[in-house]
């Protein structure tokens, strides 16, 4: 059986796909942007500005960005499960593991706010 590995009610598979999706979206946007960079040996300020300034890109630079977090926090979470309440069973393991996803949740929230402020300048 396939367990929930955010602990929110999903099942395992649903956050395998997410992981899943989010990396075809981070390997999509790296590909751009190298390309990007290769296809434009004299960029400038004012053209990458430019490329930035267009809606398309915020909202792929967005969903870049959301991709970052969940994969990330889907990651991190498996790993803090596996490697904090095995190897130190107990009480004094869930707590850590606890503090850990609390620590990790705030920065993911900051980051996440931080980058929509970039992103859309607001």
């Amino acid at each position: 059986m396939v367990t929930a590995v955010t602990n929110l009610g999903r099942s395992g598979l649903y956050d395998w796909l997410i992981q899943r999706v989010s990396a075809v979206v981070l390997a999509a946007y790296t590909v751009f942007i190298v390309a990007y960079i290769l296809l434009t040996p004299d960029l400038s300020y004012e053209q990458w500005q430019g490329l930035f300034d267009q809606l398309w890109m915020r909202v792929f630079t967005l969903l870049t960005l959301l991709s970052v977090v969940t994969h990330a926090w889907i990651g991190l979470w498996s790993v803090l499960t596996d490697y904090l309440t095995e190897r130190l069973m107990g009480f004094k393991a869930t707590v850590m593991r606890l503090l850990a996803q609390m620590l990790l949740a705030v920065v993911a929230v900051t980051y996440t706010l931080w980058g929509v402020e970039i992103i859309w300048g607001f």
